[in-house]
């Protein structure tokens, strides 16, 4: 899950204080303002020299001036995330002008009963389970992701056969996906493991919006200290890159195909650094700029969640290679369906079978599933909208590289041919205690994955169970 989609502890504290120190600028303007021309100190604010309740912070609401005998509602802050926004809290003013007091802890007392009506029980249990239930599942796809990944890469690494510009590609696909896995069960562990999974309890949430006095005052100082070590940062720091660089490689893998299709002019070697630079120097610029500016600017708690508009100094590069590969998406499909339609003749079911079929072997590809929640925000936990998005992004976020290691490996004919030929070679070896003579191949040779492209001198042809493919057809050779 991306880091600033959800509002978290530190952050809620963060925008207590800032609502604090708007309120005792507010205080004092009004005390001031009461008082004349006499020159203000908070010391003077407990004489007993006003014919009102004064105006203070509690903790979590600025309270107004209220009259004698009096009871003052405020309408509960926007600014407490799990606050019921609609209902009112409370405080009664005394005849002798002073704010009602509660005797077992010496403090002043407000209801906040309505305001508190999201912290029940039931609600708890429920968001609960709907957190649990999105943990597992993102953590069985990613598992079963990984697991499909590191075979994928240890297959096409494996046979010297498949190395060419195309597989070569695909294996940093793969790699930027078995990093985004393992970096999201990493922060998981780190973030996340114990009573730190269960975010904004009711005790946790009143002791940090009551502290003592001390406390008070250094929250008010705004020298708030991270309680997240360095480990923790770089933790978060390496997330944010290892999911940029995932969404890069998408990138890069649509740039590749594209220029396969209209212009062929990466079909050498030597473009392959100018892909890895894009693939993997680009979101390691983008993503050190965000982690110095955080250091210096915001350097509060373990960054793991937002600060500002800082989060679009990561945020905008992937959007825009998420739109970016969106429209290449468009503009191959609509090649594929021309092609299709000139050349299929007087079958419109088949034309349409083969259209459906190229669709949907691209689409994991490009992530175009990124598109369909990438401009909606997210709304509160418990509306359903927000569940749907959140199981919606988990499932496909989380399967996307099992999808990509299966479609462009497993399915993919030369792979197949080669598992077959190393299997008929072992079989061989173990029956006759000697190693049969392999065929020679074409180097350089290869196939665009499910779309299955094999040219005449592929070993997709020949071989034992060596099957000819159909299908969109790509440059014959490819230098590797």
């Amino acid at each position: 899950v991306d880091p600033d989609d959800v509002l978290t502890k530190e952050e809620q504290i963060y925008l207590l204080v800032e609502a604090k120190e708007k309120c005792q600028r507010d205080i004092k303007a009004q005390l001031e303002k009461i008082k004349g021309n006499v020159p203000f100190t908070w010391a003077r604010v407990s004489q007993p020299q006003w014919n009102c309740c004064l105006p203070e912070w509690d903790g979590i609401i600025c309270w107004p001036k209220g009259s004698p005998s009096q009871e003052v509602s405020v309408p509960c802050p926007d600014y407490i995330y799990d606050f019921n926004h609609q209902g009112h809290a409370y405080r009664y003013c005394s005849a002798s002008g002073t704010w009602a007091m509660a005797l077992s802890t010496n403090k002043t007392w407000a209801n906040y009963t309505e305001c508190a009506l999201l912290f029940s029980s039931e609600r708890r249990r429920r968001e609960k389970e709907v957190f649990d239930r999105l943990h597992l599942m993102y953590t069985t796809g990613y598992s079963i992701s990984l697991a499909s990944l590191i075979v994928a890469v240890c297959i096409l690494s494996y046979f010297k056969r498949l190395h060419c510009t195309r597989n070569y590609i695909h294996v940093h696909l793969f790699t930027s996906f078995i990093c985004r896995a393992l970096s999201i069960f990493v922060k998981d562990l780190v973030l996340y493991s114990g009573t730190e999974a269960e975010k904004m309890r009711e005790d946790d949430f009143r002791a940090e919006m009551g502290p003592s006095a001390g406390q008070r005052s250094h929250l008010a100082s705004g020298s708030m200290r991270p309680e997240g070590g360095v480990g923790c940062k770089v933790v978060v720091t390496f997330f944010l890159y290892f999911l940029a660089t995932n969404h890069y490689w998408i990138l890069v893998e649509g740039l590749y195909l594209h220029s396969l299709i209209f212009m062929a002019f990466l079909s050498t070697k030597n473009y392959l650094w100018v892909l890895i630079i894009i693939g993997w120097g680009l979101p390691a610029v983008f993503v050190s700029v965000w982690a110095s500016v955080r250091a210096s600017l915001a350097d509060t708690q373990c960054w793991d969640l937002s600060a500002g508009n800082m989060k679009w100094i990561y945020q905008v590069p992937i959007l825009a290679a998420i739109v970016v590969n969106f429209f290449l998406f468009l503009n191959i499909v609509r090649v594929l369906a021309s092609k299709l339609w000139e050349t299929t003749t007087g079958k419109l079911d088949p034309r349409q079978q083969k259209l459906l079929k190229s669709t949907l072997v691209l689409m994991p590809l490009f992530g175009v599933h990124y598109v369909v929640f990438m401009a909606m925000p997210y709304t509160e936990v418990s509306g359903l909208l927000w569940q749907i998005q959140m199981h919606y992004e988990m499932l496909f976020n989380s399967s996307q590289g099992f999808f990509v290691a299966f479609l462009y490996c497993f399915c993919n004919g030369e792979v197949q041919t080669e598992i077959k030929k190393a299997h008929f070679r072992r079989s061989l070896a173990l029956d006759f205690k000697q190693k049969a003579p392999g065929s020679s191949a074409a180097p350089g040779s290869c196939c665009y994955g499910g779309l299955g492209s094999h040219p005449s001198t592929s070993l997709a042809g020949r071989g034992a169970g060596g099957t000819q493919q159909q299908g969109l057809v790509l440059p014959a050779t490819l230098p590797g």
